[in-house]
């Protein structure tokens, strides 16, 4: 991957954290994303083929889909708070961030009362189904030496959007043969 000529990061120690760097438009980042699966699990994406990735209000997870994530961008679907949670399926952006309609919805449980459609807060990319995969559970996550550093297994992760490392991506490929 190449920095673009405006990377503060370019040639420096950037912590893990930071990942994926800013690339050119050939690279294709790594993501995983989490759904609990009674609100819009694995089925729901195969069944619908395309879906809007709505509802997301953490900063850090708008800023992944609106400065980073890109059509093509590949993503584990994980889903959470449910008796195994764990990896499930791949999905891939298939559009770039837009506005998120929900946060002008007052009717909504993701309305924003500051948000406008000049200055909209909150935007989202569109995902589309890839496939449904073996469970890979976060137990089972968890045993790998190599994802040790994954965003997801970190203490007190909440993030519903987390880059994952194009290493951690094949190793959890082989995972699911």
């Amino acid at each position: 991957m190449t920095a673009h000529a405006g990377d503060p990061h370019k040639n420096a120690a950037v912590p893990h954290f930071f990942w994926p760097p800013i690339t050119d438009d050939f690279d294709m980042r790594y993501w995983l994303i989490k759904s609990e699966p009674d609100v819009y699990g694995i089925d729901a994406l195969a069944r619908d083929k395309t879906t809007p990735w709505t509802g997301v209000r953490n900063y850090q997870a708008r800023n992944f889909m609106r400065d980073q994530m890109k059509p093509g961008d590949q993503a584990f679907y994980y889903h959470s708070n449910c008796d195994e949670p764990g990896i499930v399926g791949i999905a891939e952006v298939s559009k770039a961030a837009y506005p998120d309609a929900t946060q002008f919805d007052r009717k909504s449980k993701y309305y924003d009362e500051t948000a406008t459609p000049e200055n909209p807060r909150w935007l989202h990319v569109d995902f589309r189904f890839v496939k449904k995969t073996r469970l890979i559970s976060l137990t089972e996550l968890r045993k790998h030496k190599p994802l040790a550093k994954m965003r997801v297994l970190a203490k007190g992760n909440r993030l519903s959007i987390t880059p994952v490392d194009p290493d951690e991506w094949k190793f959890i490929l082989g995972l699911m043969k």
